[in-house]
């Protein structure tokens, strides 16, 4: 399946001296605009998630993406589903 990231949070704190917070928040700010708007292929919402990480050298604090439909005349396809289970008998 291919993922459209339309929003992505990147955590970027380090148990290292040389890391400053400013450091940390610089790179939280900047890393996102490198994958917002770009496609990636992965089986699932995990595996998009471990193929994101191992690219970027970060764990992803937050994601959001519409899923790329490839055979039909619609190019994305975002999916919400609401189940109601008040009044099912």
């Amino acid at each position: 399946m291919q993922f459209l990231i339309t929003d992505i949070q990147f955590d970027c704190s380090l148990d290292d001296l040389d890391w400053t917070e400013k450091d940390q928040l610089e790179t939280e700010e900047m890393l996102p605009t490198r994958y917002i708007g770009s496609v990636w292929e992965a089986d699932n919402e995990e595996d998009l998630i471990e193929e994101i990480s191992c690219a970027s050298g970060w764990c992803i604090r937050e994601i959001d993406y519409k899923i790329m439909l490839e055979d039909y005349d619609y190019p994305e396809h975002e999916c919400s589903v609401e189940i109601d289970y008040t009044t099912q008998s």
